[in-house]
């Protein structure tokens, strides 16, 4: 048997940060100084996703440059290292995702991704050549060791499998897989029947950290030639795990012997011999999340990522003393600092006490910066305007409206005036059915909840409630924010279901139609009412062309408007 000592260097790079990046794998090499191998993530020096930057020639040649200059400082461990290289028809042609293999000061080989995905979020045919060279094996710690980039693990009979066939007795995968809800049981399912299959240690190591509308949730794992998961890095956060990792083929024959059926056998590039050591380092064991846990840590991730990537350091929201904007709120006090959280009570004449009091209530809960800016002057002062080219001013939709866009307007100059990124607080089924305002409440830059349908709004706060107190050891969401009807308080009396069906009838039409790509028909034949169906249908096509102007969030479901949920916004199907 023969044991290495293997690093799993799960962090948080930053697209295009070239510079950056590099600095943030050097910054990790004395922690891995003692081990065989030390797996960094996928397109390390570049950040991921790349979309169209990967077409600009000099920022792929910059990529090769940039992996060179984490080659030149590695030493006895093996770096593998993900970067963007030069593909087939030099600079001007489509490159390469691919890892390099530094030791000892050079790169001693490169993989080049074979299996490039283009479902789900993925364009990676569009923005990248496979790659087409054989394969070859390294010899690193002693273990004939196979790499593999992300999808070509999920590939049957890709290069996983030929890798194995060729004598492989690691298989070690860098990935730059992002989040949905169950992304992770399925990733286990995956790694671990690899392993079994194989009888070989799989190794997966992920990126962490928000990109944009996606986010990565680490994860990463090492599974035994059982196929059981022997070791797992945290969710959600960067961490450096170092574990012994046990490689042979069963009995009492070393590692070296096997021998590959005749002509299957792949090259081996020679790069470190087996090390001794007296000691055997075990990762504690780490529980997978529930899914509720999963969904906050990945907003709170995405927000941090995206906040602090783009170069904010603050943020401000409407807060109405309902649970869209307390979950918000909450989120970003949880993910930036409560100091770094500026909220805006915009009460109008159709506030009700309760509502604001609930929001100064959880103000004063989790020590967020509160602002009071009541909108009945402008109020006022815009119907004034109005009335001149309404007759009768503006009333019901148009007066509602207004309202929604006052306060967004607000918002935005706080914004300017203070360099505040401003959150919206929009959940996926106002979304879906365009229960919203644009140039409103759809104001902002970053839409925390877009992906979340109202009743996982719900869960996830009774989630947040059940840990860390508040301030003044009470929930820090008031429980009448929970219990009290949902209501855009934009008129009198009003309540979300004079407009829209209860939410735990509407959520699961929704899912249906937009996660499950169902049509009407469909739909009614699942036994869904046909009229509400019809309704349904008609909001969620007609608003498409809301959608489009909202600003991105995070996707944390399977189908997440926009990125990978591309509908026409002109859509005449009604089947």
């Amino acid at each position: 048997m023969t044991r290495v000592r293997l690093a799993m260097v799960q962090i948080d790079t930053v697209v295009g940060d070239l510079d950056g990046n590099v600095d943030r794998v050097l910054a990790t090499l004395d922690e891995v100084a003692d081990c065989d191998l030390a797996l960094y993530p996928e397109m390390t020096v570049t950040g991921y996703p790349l979309e169209d930057l990967v077409h600009k020639p000099g920022f792929v040649i910059r990529s090769r440059e940039a992996v060179e200059r984490v080659a030149e400082a590695s030493g006895s461990c093996t770096l593998v290292v993900g970067f963007a290289d030069v593909g087939p028809d030099g600079p001007d042609g489509p490159a390469h995702n691919a890892v390099a293999v530094c030791h000892g000061g050079r790169i001693i080989g490169t993989y080049h991704k074979e299996c490039l995905p283009t479902y789900d979020v993925f364009d990676e045919a569009r923005d990248f050549a496979p790659g087409t060279a054989p394969l070859v094996l390294h010899r690193i710690g002693g273990v004939r060791v196979g790499l593999a980039i992300c999808e070509d693990l999920w590939v049957a009979g890709g290069p996983v499998e030929r890798l194995v066939a060729g004598g492989a007795d690691l298989i070690a995968t860098v990935n730059g897989s992002p989040y949905h809800l169950g992304k992770q049981a399925a990733r286990e399912s995956v790694v671990a029947a690899s392993a079994a299959s194989s009888g070989r240690p799989v190794v997966y190591l992920n990126l962490v950290g928000g990109q944009d509308q996606l986010v990565f949730d680490g994860g990463s794992m090492v599974a035994d030639p059982s196929g059981r998961i022997v070791a797992r890095a945290p969710r959600f956060d960067e961490a450096v795990v170092i574990v012994d990792v046990d490689v042979s083929r069963g009995g009492d024959d070393p590692v070296n012997d096997r021998v590959p059926p005749q002509g299957t056998a792949l090259p081996v590039i020679e790069v470190s011999e087996a090390v001794e050591r007296s000691d055997r380092l075990v990762v504690p064991a780490l529980a997978p999340l529930d899914e509720t846990a999963e969904l906050y840590g990945a907003l709170v991730a995405a927000t941090r990522g995206y906040v602090i990537k783009s170069g904010f350091t603050d943020v401000c929201l409407g807060l109405s003393g309902g649970v869209d904007s307390a979950l918000v709120a909450t989120v970003a006090a949880d993910a930036l600092g409560p100091d770094h959280v500026h909220a805006v009570l915009m009460p109008s004449r159709y506030s009700s006490d309760h509502s604001v009091d609930d929001a100064r209530a959880l103000v004063a809960s989790q020590g967020i910066d509160a602002h009071v800016l009541p909108i009945e002057e402008a109020h006022l002062a815009l119907t004034g305007v109005l009335a001149r080219a309404i007759e009768g001013g503006p009333t019901g939709l148009v007066d509602e409206n207004l309202q929604a866009r006052i306060r967004g307007v607000l918002l935005m100059g706080l914004s300017n005036a203070h360099g505040w990124m401003v959150l919206t607080t929009g959940n996926k089924s106002e979304s879906a059915v365009g229960y919203s305002t644009l140039y409103g409440d759809t104001a902002g830059a970053y839409a925390v909840i877009r992906d979340l349908y109202k009743t996982r709004v719900y869960d996830l706060c009774r989630w947040r409630n059940a840990g860390e107190p508040g301030l003044d050891g009470q929930p820090v969401i008031p429980e009448r924010i929970l219990t009290k009807p949902p209501s855009a308080e934009l008129r009198p009396d009003q309540t979300d279901d004079q407009s829209l069906p209860l939410y735990d009838v509407l959520d699961p039409l929704l899912e249906a139609y937009v996660e499950g790509n169902r049509t009407r028909a469909e739909l009614v034949a699942e036994g869904h009412d046909p009229d509400l169906v019809d309704q349904v249908v008609r909001l969620v096509d007609g608003a498409e062309f809301k959608r489009r102007q909202t600003p991105l969030g995070p996707k944390v479901t399977t189908r997440g408007f926009g990125r990978d949920r591309r509908m026409p916004i002109v859509n005449h199907f009604r089947g």
